[in-house]
């Protein structure tokens, strides 16, 4: 037994200015408590505020008996965890989407490690952009599929190598986020709808951080775009703006059948216990009243967006996502400590996360926050050197 390595790897992580531990946190709404400090939470997914939003949860208690709603489903979907709010979830999700089916999972991350596996074999190619998340790369890695990488946004790039490779395979599965969670920019949905089309592939988007965020009635870019009808699998989470836990994909009913005989990591993992489904989906029927937080969370982001220019900062992007560029490791880590100094939990991206040279401070805002509370930010921001 040799533990020499994994030491030797830690104090490398170190050395890189990239070492994590687990922090004991408090929360309080839209603040956090963290090592005798209160501060505005700025790392969190709770984009539309919802966790916070006690009036939503006190109507579900009324219209839901809680009581008769286990807190577990001690059994996997196949099984005997597939309780009947699943079913309720599903249909809504297909109704809302208008699309043939939908199919609920534990996580995002179980969704993306599962579908392209399933679906995808040797005689086939999942092309993707370059920066797609960590879950849909473990995806591709567990499928039997070739595998190739289109420059980010690129779409120019994405028809060359289609044009050189399309022939050679059965499927093609072009795979794609929709807000992309490092810079908080937007995939042009329409076009890579119409190169799907042109080259006769089906087209992957992972919604997770526009569900809820973006759209009339918060589906997402997709919505946004208007191109649900020529998308072929949506995904989204239920851990973000839902402020509840799980993920879905919107489908044909093909596809739904397909992936509940074949995907294993729907067949093998506990199902989501009934309580949460069922806040879930009160959650989802009540997203279309959540417009005005959608404006808010949008205008709050261009503000940002513009302190930090005006002030010779670097940023990117044009979602509710906002980088503050440090550079280095070491500058983001630094920067990270002045901002919870000065009451904001804000935490720093690093390489390898990111590129070289391209560590930043993420920026994810919630629209529960105060604008006074984002005013005193803004003047933090304009009083640095």
């Amino acid at each position: 037994m040799n533990l020499e390595r994994y030491t030797h790897k830690l104090e490398k992580i170190k050395e890189a200015g990239n070492y994590r531990k687990l922090r004991n946190i408090q929360h309080n709404g839209f603040l956090i408590h963290d090592a005798g400090r209160e501060m505005l939470n700025l790392s969190s997914n709770d984009y539309l505020g919802l966790s916070s939003y006690p009036k939503l949860l006190e109507e579900f208690y009324e219209q839901t008996d809680v009581k008769a709603l286990p807190y577990s489903a001690v059994s996997s979907r196949l099984l005997s965890g597939n309780h009947e709010y699943y079913g309720m979830l599903e249909t809504d999700l297909a109704d809302l989407y208008a699309k043939e089916a939908a199919l609920v999972f534990t996580s995002g991350y179980h969704a993306n490690i599962g579908i392209l596996p399933a679906l995808t074999s040797k005689r086939d190619l999942i092309i993707a952009d370059k920066l797609v998340h960590a879950s849909l790369i473990d995806g591709m890695r567990l499928s039997e599929a070739e595998m190739l990488r289109y420059h980010h946004l690129d779409t120019e790039h994405l028809r060359s190598l289609l044009k050189q490779h399309r022939e050679k395979y059965e499927n093609v599965f072009i795979v794609t986020e929709s807000v992309f969670s490092m810079d908080g920019d937007l995939a042009d949905l329409q076009e890579l709808c119409e190169i799907k089309k042109e080259f006769e592939a089906f087209l992957y988007v992972d919604e997770a951080h526009a569900v809820g965020v973006r759209g009339t009635n918060g589906l997402g870019c997709s919505e946004e775009q208007a191109c649900i009808e020529d998308i072929d699998f949506i995904v989204g989470t239920f851990g973000k703006a839902f402020a509840s836990m799980g993920a879905f994909v919107v489908c044909r009913e093909l596809f739904k059948a397909f992936l509940v005989n074949t995907q294993r990591s729907l067949i093998f993992t506990t199902a989501l216990p009934p309580i949460n489904v069922a806040w879930t989906r009160f959650v989802l029927n009540h997203m279309p009243d959540f417009y005005e937080l959608r404006i808010k969370l949008a205008h709050t982001a261009d503000q940002l967006r513009k302190v930090l220019v005006d002030n010779g900062f670097e940023t990117r992007g044009n979602s509710h996502i906002v980088p503050f560029l440090c550079g280095s490791n070491e500058s983001s880590v630094e920067m990270a400590e002045l901002l919870r100094d000065n009451g904001f939990f804000a935490l720093p991206v690093r390489y390898p996360t990111v590129p070289k040279n391209e560590a930043r401070i993420r920026f994810s805002l919630n629209a529960a926050i105060p604008a006074e509370d984002y005013e005193c930010l803004f003047e933090f921001l304009g009083c640095l050197e």
